[in-house]
């Protein structure tokens, strides 16, 4: 499960916050509370010196068994009374106690060193979250998504039914995502613009990221940006430090328009570079683009265009532009 860092940064300050609210609110309960009655302040000195207490019985050989079952008694003994103090001067019984979003790891993401299952859903979560940002992902569902905007009537060219196929897409994305996992099949949607391309792969993507799979998005454009700043910019604090790494590794990549970024040698390199060695870790990559293999081939390396044509699965995409009949209907 790898997320890029921002959803990992955004993730963790969550958690900080969350922890920090409840600390801070137990301590001004603490402090209210000792000031009307006293006594709860020498109980919780009790409560809190027996982890001290349980450490010295350690080097007591024999006698420790014995010497922390009776701490225990006590502890428990006190925090009882505590709990009835609290209930006699009208406070809940946990009202010292700090109220933890998530009471399992108390807000730290970690039980044991294993991440808890607060942080992978706050991951999820931020994810989505990030991935609703850059774009309409939340419209973009398979429920949606609408056949009935491509012509049913069969191509004069190519002979193609476009509603027909575009059904068969719809459906053949609907159980890729429903089986999805780091073993799927790359794929390539090609078609010229308007045709749900970008509606398809990120209906998958948002499918893919509630199964709790770690999933980048980006236009090709701004993938490329990212890698270049990450590149060539130097300070510690370079918000894009792990992009690459990120987008190598997570277990879903989707490059939408590619083909519209401006390239240089540095943005192929790095294309054939992200291509190549998810190929070689078989992780797999959604890639959507209006130009077609031959003209992917024009526009890249034949190296590139080999891997992709050879390693992924091609969806074509046909009809008309979706987006201006949607328009024409507003008007």
């Amino acid at each position: 499960m790898s997320y890029s860092r921002k959803v990992y940064v955004k993730a963790v300050s969550t958690l900080e916050r969350r922890r920090s609210k409840a600390e801070h609110t137990q301590s001004m309960h603490r402090e209210e509370a000792y000031a009307k009655i006293p006594e709860l302040i020498s109980i919780d000195r009790e409560i809190s010196s027996a982890g001290a207490e349980v450490i010295r019985a350690i080097g007591m050989g024999e006698n420790a068994q014995r010497f922390i079952e009776e701490l225990s008694k006590k502890n428990l003994a006190a925090q009882q009374r505590r709990k009835d103090i609290l209930k006699e001067n009208g406070y809940p019984e946990d009202y010292l106690d700090a109220d933890y979003t998530c009471k399992k790891c108390r807000d730290t993401g970690f039980v044991s060193g294993v991440m808890c299952d607060c942080y992978k859903e706050l991951l999820r979560d931020t994810a989505l979250a990030e991935l609703n940002e850059l774009s309409p992902s939340s419209r973009s569902t398979f429920e949606s998504f609408n056949v009935n905007y491509y012509p049913d009537a069969a191509d004069a060219v190519t002979g193609v039914n476009p509603r027909s196929r575009m059904k068969e897409i719809l459906d053949f994305c609907k159980d890729y995502a429903a089986d999805f996992g780091t073993d799927s099949p790359s794929l390539l949607l090609y078609g010229a613009t308007g045709l749900g391309k970008t509606h398809l792969s990120l209906a998958i993507a948002s499918e893919a990221i509630r199964k709790g799979y770690g999933v980048i998005y980006g236009s090709a454009q701004n993938l490329m940006s990212r890698l270049e700043k990450e590149h060539f910019s130097s300070g510690r604090d370079n918000e894009y430090d792990g992009s690459e790494q990120a987008i190598l590794e997570c277990d879903l990549l989707v490059i939408d328009d590619l083909g519209a970024e401006f390239s240089t040698q540095f943005t192929v390199a790095e294309l054939y570079n992200i291509i190549n060695t998810r190929i070689m870790s078989r992780l797999p990559v959604i890639i959507s683009t209006n130009l077609t293999p031959d003209g992917l081939e024009q526009k890249y390396t034949q190296r590139i265009t080999s891997r992709i044509i050879g390693n992924y699965i091609s969806l074509y995409f046909c009809g008309k532009d979706i987006r201006q009949i949607k328009t024409m209907e507003q008007e």
